[in-house]
């Protein structure tokens, strides 16, 4: 095993991403445990915690980036139906469209020129917008959502490496320790 050093930030060099904190590789596992002034049992109690700590963070993140995955076509649509108002706004031509009153219920509705529209801001919330207040506000919303999930996407990467890193160390130590057993009964057996 090498002892130039103890343990060293993970892989990318970052204490921490947005709260989550950094597994540090341990190449030295005596030093590691005498520097942290536990025993391997403990040692292995602490990063099975940290490992289950950073599974509840993982969980959390997926959730968020389901629903973000779910709200970008959402927002998509609602621009596409604010453009098609747009385009048929000065055609004097009526626009028939179908709507989803509710889950799995449409009505028909004819929609004459209109100069605004109403968006769910969600909460039960709906307010009256002009069609270029809309299409400026979707798209802000879509940009928004378009940077939180790549936001997302990296904080998962960089949880997947720490889990990765803890699993390791979790399996070094527990080598270590079988290691040492297995040198202290050798060493029993020859001085018996």
């Amino acid at each position: 095993m090498a002892t130039a050093s103890s343990s060293s930030p993970s892989s990318s060099g970052v204490a921490e991403r947005r709260g989550i904190p950094a597994a540090a590789f341990v190449e030295d596992v005596q030093t590691y445990l005498s520097q942290l002034g536990l025993d391997v049992n403990s040692a292995l109690a602490f990063l099975q915690e940290r490992l289950q700590q950073y599974r509840l963070v993982e969980m959390k993140l997926l959730a968020q980036q389901r629903d973000l995955q779910a709200k970008i076509p959402d927002i998509e649509k609602c621009l596409d139906v604010v453009a098609t108002l747009l385009a048929k706004k000065g055609a004097g031509e009526a626009l028939i469209a179908d709507f989803e009153v509710s889950e799995g219920i449409y009505s028909r509705a004819c929609i004459e020129d209109t100069d605004s529209v109403c968006l769910w801001l969600g909460a039960n919330v709906m307010l009256e917008y002009s069609c270029e207040e809309a299409t400026t506000l979707l798209q802000n919303n879509l940009e928004n959502a378009r940077a939180s999930l790549e936001v997302l996407v990296a904080d998962l990467q960089f949880l997947r490496d720490q889990v990765t890193v803890t699993q390791v160390t979790i399996a070094r130590v527990y080598n270590w320790d079988v290691h040492q057993r297995r040198t202290r009964q050798a060493v029993a057996t020859i001085d018996s």
